[in-house]
């Protein structure tokens, strides 16, 4: 039986990166580009660590605030003065989540 422990040793950034480039419209590949895409996901474990949800010994299910997290992604942005668009940034953090989904690590909530 797979474990969550066993699906977080699975992720890997480079092929999230990857898959969320493939993942995101045409037309937006102009303006989303991997160093983008990686600096989010930098952001996203900067948050989940400032927020007390990466604990390497549990494999305990956490509840995300996905607005609060936005909201942090943002703010952050602008203060590295990264050239994101509110919809980009949403753009690939559907397409981390369906990356996430894609190995089990995360789930639809009912």
């Amino acid at each position: 039986m797979k474990t969550q422990e066993d699906d977080l040793l699975v992720y890997d950034e480079d092929e999230a990166v990857t898959f969320i480039l493939n993942y995101i419209p045409a037309e937006a590949k102009v303006r989303i580009v991997d160093d983008k895409i990686q600096y989010v996901l930098d952001v996203v474990y900067d948050f989940y660590d400032e927020n007390g949800l990466i604990d390497e010994d549990s494999t305990e299910e956490a509840s995300i605030d996905e607005e609060e997290m936005f909201k942090f992604i943002i703010k952050c942005a602008k203060k590295d003065k990264i050239q994101l668009s509110e919809d980009d940034i949403r753009l690939i953090l559907d397409g981390e989540y369906e990356y996430g989904k894609s190995l089990g690590i995360y789930t639809e909530e009912d």
